[in-house]
């Protein structure tokens, strides 16, 4: 059954020319939709709605700590 969940996640400098989104499109069975973004030389916050099986975006979100991004729920703003 698939779900779509919202997050946020911000990250530092050194993860900056990382191809996070690449990867996650890549290696998980969801589909990823860009719902914001702000990235510099010091860092970023991308906000993200998520589609797929709970379990594969488990998965995603997993990927995401491991990597040293601080995630959030909802979309970082009003809307959640």
């Amino acid at each position: 059954m698939k779900t779509k969940k919202k997050i946020h996640f911000e990250f530092d400098q050194d993860l900056v020319r990382e191809p996070l989104l690449y990867k996650i499109n890549r290696s998980f069975d969801v589909i990823v939709n860009i719902r914001g973004a702000s990235v510099s030389d010091e860092g970023g916050f991308i906000a993200l709605e998520l589609e797929g099986d709970a379990a594969e975006i488990k998965r995603v979100l997993d990927y995401l700590r491991g990597q040293g991004v601080r995630l959030g729920e909802g979309l970082g703003s009003n809307e959640q």
